[in-house]
């Protein structure tokens, strides 16, 4: 017999008994690849925060919130991304997680807000080549405008995954995992920390919001249980004491700490 996996449903190839999806930017990484463009090469720091608050308290969806930071960047793309490498650092907790998920058969799927070149070229740089091809990444793209190519100034857009608000809704790619049948579902984490991340915050087990950040503002507000975290060193002690079984996703979600 072939195998029973759906297609849209690739975390289960080998079966796991976990899995773990992520926020990219913010969360693996220590800063916000797109804040940082945004804050040093488009308009700045207060524009985009004033966004993220609008974003939070419901003024304006993420997707036209987003749209207008990224369209205030002109640099020419691959200018961007080397721009990136040399200023984005990765959480010093969360190659060592890798590498334990790996060795224990959890997969570890990257849902992002922001746009995949800069994330594997971010992956690649940060954790290496082979990471990037054992991690699935689900976010939004980046094209050329009319007329213009990707590397010239003013050259680039980013492309959204769907039509939702977001841009990318992050719950359409958790809640199939989310429904299946109790004795094929495994047990479903998350990791976060801002408004990119409001779509997933009710969709899994156990939610990580970054300590300090918008998600656990709109956790407390919205009543979503979750546990913070500092960096991936957090996040692996606890993942590993649920595997071990010496602690449940509900014992786990302990708010603010």
């Amino acid at each position: 017999m072939g195998s029973t996996v759906p297609i849209a449903l690739p975390a289960l190839k080998t079966n796991p008994k976990f899995i773990f999806f992520t926020d990219f930017d913010g969360t693996i990484t220590n800063q916000d690849s797109n804040d940082y463009m945004t804050d040093n090469l488009g308009f700045g720091t207060a524009l985009r925060k004033q966004g993220n608050q609008d974003v939070l308290y419901g003024r304006r969806n993420f997707r036209d919130s987003f749209q207008e930071m990224l369209d205030s960047v002109k640099t020419p793309f691959n200018e961007c991304v080397d721009i990136l490498r040399k200023n984005i650092t990765l959480d010093p907790g969360f190659k060592s997680f890798f590498e334990w998920a790996r060795e224990n058969n959890m997969p570890i799927v990257v849902l992002s807000g922001g746009m995949t070149p800069v994330i594997r070229a971010l992956l690649a740089h940060l954790v290496g080549e082979e990471a990037v091809d054992t991690i699935q990444i689900v976010s939004n793209d980046v094209a050329p405008r009319e007329g213009k190519s990707i590397n010239e100034e003013g050259g680039w857009k980013i492309v959204f995954h769907d039509d939702s608000g977001f841009g990318h809704d992050k719950s359409l790619e958790i809640r199939p995992y989310a429904r299946l049948p109790a004795e094929e579902r495994p047990v479903l984490f998350y990791a976060g920390d801002g408004v990119s991340d409001l779509s997933a915050a009710k969709e899994t087990d156990l939610l990580f919001a970054k300590a300090g950040r918008d998600l656990v503002t709109y956790c407390e507000n919205e009543k979503v249980p979750f546990t913070t975290f500092h960096s991936f060193a957090d996040i692996h002690k606890t993942v590993q004491d649920i595997v071990a079984g010496k602690l449940t996703v509900q014992e786990a979600a302990t708010g603010r700490k």
